[in-house]
């Protein structure tokens, strides 16, 4: 996977004004006719594979997980999946229109954030008897399969997981007076060790770096501070906002100080996303939160700690990331597509196909694996993708309130951190009259 197309996946500033309108549209007419459901269910635990060619879209973030996961399936089964991968900015215009004229693929995954507007659209069946059945339904990541949740009704199971973790650069830590070997445990750590790397006077080094035009950047890895202090940022569903809570007040002032005080590097005033872990990666920056998918490409350029985000006064979380899939309403070979679906919650898919290729698995039963065992750090990653304060938020205006470019997140985290503060209980509103639109 290359860099360009994995910085996507956080990035997800996509102009989507006519896809939503197009989701929003369908949801007057409900979701499919119930054959795909009906389907699936007569199709037993495992579907069906009798040699059927199948369908499959996903976007370009996930290209490496997805080619792999389709040439071990294509390569154990009758059946054959057909993959579309699609420019991160063109997939959520693509979805919308094919749903508008009933040309989805059997499968197509989507943006977590994007899975409570499509699944209340009704884009995507109901397979809520089939997953209900799988043996190890349990230890299914809950944040996606609650992401795909309605009335009850399950649509979607996990794709790939992206988490934030919290990464630092063991070189600099070193030569900071800081053990390389421990990472921040708690907001206060982080700031101190920041300021440590920045310290050292080193010509293009930085204590830290986030993307300060960017969305989607700093929920990512914004919201596992206030999970793991014990406030939501999202209460009542995702109807309204809460980032005027105490914890969320200690980020902004944490970050507000840091900028001020020049440990974080300029560059990140503008950034939008597009760039922003390339400084980590270039051994620049000292401590930052960051994707573990990216894990192996920082490896190759910097001696990477690895620990999960801290709250205000220590604990541990993450933003479940990544996308999820389902069978979506148009697709005529429902029960075919659900054997993909069920053989990818397997352990041959989670084990064999993603955790051998660092990816994280998406049942808290596997994290433990002979792979993860090679390397404590995806150990770390995987386990803290079940921990009680790791969460998937869920709002069904998600990307309006946050990721779009110019979103009243943006407003608000910009006046938080360059504008000293300004008026968070007005910001704060306009979040929540998007969240409840």
């Amino acid at each position: 996977m290359t860099r360009t197309r994995t910085r996507g996946r956080h990035r997800r500033l996509v102009a989507v004004a006519t896809a939503v309108a197009t989701t929003a549209a369908l949801t007057a007419c409900g979701g499919s006719d119930g054959d795909a459901a009906t389907d699936v269910a007569a199709g037993g635990v495992e579907g069906v594979d009798d040699g059927s060619t199948l369908t499959l879209w996903t976007r370009a973030p996930l290209e490496f997980q997805a080619n792999l996961l389709v040439e071990a399936y294509n390569k154990t089964h009758e059946n054959k999946v057909e993959l579309t991968i699609t420019p991160n900015d063109d997939y959520v215009s693509r979805v919308g229109a094919a749903a508008g004229s009933g040309d989805l693929p059997d499968l197509f995954a989507a943006d977590i954030v994007y899975v409570p507007n499509w699944t209340e659209a009704g884009l995507f069946a109901d397979i809520s008897g089939q997953v209900e059945r799988l043996p190890h339904v349990d230890e299914i990541n809950k944040g996606h399969l609650d992401a795909g949740t309605r009335d009850d009704a399950r649509h979607v199971l996990p794709f790939v997981l992206d988490l934030s973790m919290m990464f630092w650069n063991k070189a600099l830590y070193q030569e900071a007076g800081l053990d390389p070997e421990q990472g921040p445990t708690t907001l206060a750590e982080f700031a101190e060790h920041a300021k440590a790397v920045q310290g050292l006077g080193k010509e293009g080094v930085h204590g830290t770096s986030f993307g300060g035009n960017c969305g989607g950047c700093n929920v990512f890895t914004w919201f596992p501070v206030m999970w793991a202090s014990g406030d939501d940022p999202l209460p009542d569903g995702g109807a309204r906002s809460g980032l005027d809570s105490p914890s969320a007040q200690e980020v902004y002032r944490t970050w507000r100080d840091l900028w001020a005080s020049g440990a974080v590097d300029p560059a990140s005033r503008d950034e939008t996303g597009a760039s922003w872990v390339a400084a980590f990666q270039q051994g620049e920056v000292g401590v930052m939160p960051y994707p573990a998918t990216l894990l192996a490409t920082a490896d190759k350029t910097v001696d990477v700690g690895v620990a999960p985000i801290p709250g205000v006064d220590g604990g541990a979380s993450t933003f479940v990331g990544g996308d999820g899939i389902g069978i979506s309403k148009d697709s005529r070979q429902a029960a075919q597509a659900w054997n993909f679906l069920s053989w990818l919650m397997s352990e041959e898919a989670q084990v064999g196909v993603l955790a051998a290729n660092n990816s994280t698995v998406a049942r808290s039963d596997l994290v433990d694996n002979e792979f993860t065992r090679e390397d404590p750090r995806l150990l770390a990653i995987n386990q803290v993708a079940a921990a009680p304060d790791s969460r998937t938020p869920v709002a069904v205006n998600f990307q309006q309130a946050f990721n779009a470019p110019g979103s009243p997140w943006v407003t608000l985290l910009r006046n938080q951190v360059f504008e000293g503060g300004a008026d968070l209980a007005a910001d704060n509103t306009a979040v929540s009259e998007v969240l409840g639109r």
